[in-house]
């Protein structure tokens, strides 16, 4: 079973409030994207869960994903919108680092920033791996090591509860 389509009005009410609030950090030229972590609703809400409660302050995506979604890969002091798998946002979040890396570049700071599972390298690797697979199959292409993957640290800019 998929996510639920995000509720873009919602999001859009969401970063209003942010940006009445915060004009001095909400400076981006365009909306921010509105994104779900993760590939089916169990992980999205899992992931949603690790960065509201603290533990998950990175995550990865395949440069080739933001290309064929369309999307302009995320910069540093941006903004994007985390939903839970209802659709429903739940959080804004701000870029803090971006870095560029194959696969094997990914070292274990960054494994346990992600927070996911025992936030070992080895665990990273190995979710990611079989993550990258899925989500290459559902675009059309197949998943290799040597893809350019975006490495962002971001922090909670904003909750909606």
């Amino acid at each position: 079973m998929p996510n639920a389509p995000v509720d873009h009005a919602a999001a859009h009410a969401l970063w209003e409030a942010y940006r009445s609030a915060h004009p001095d950090r909400a400076t981006d030229l365009e909306p921010p994207s509105v994104e779900v972590f993760g590939d089916h609703p169990e992980l999205t809400d899992e992931l949603l869960g690790l960065v509201l409660d603290g533990t998950k302050r990175a995550t990865a995506a395949l440069v080739a994903e933001f290309a064929a979604e369309g999307q302009p890969l995320p910069r540093i002091g941006g903004h994007w919108i985390a939903c839970d798998s209802t659709g429903r946002p739940r959080v804004i979040l701000r870029s803090t680092e971006l870095r560029l890396a194959a696969f094997d570049e990914v070292d274990d700071r960054f494994a346990y920033d992600e927070g996911e599972d025992d936030r070992s390298l080895a665990s990273w690797r190995e979710n990611h791996r079989r993550y990258w697979q899925r989500v290459t199959a559902t675009l059309g292409f197949e998943w290799t090591e040597q893809h350019e993957i975006v490495l962002e640290r971001f922090e909670v800019a904003w909750r909606a509860d």
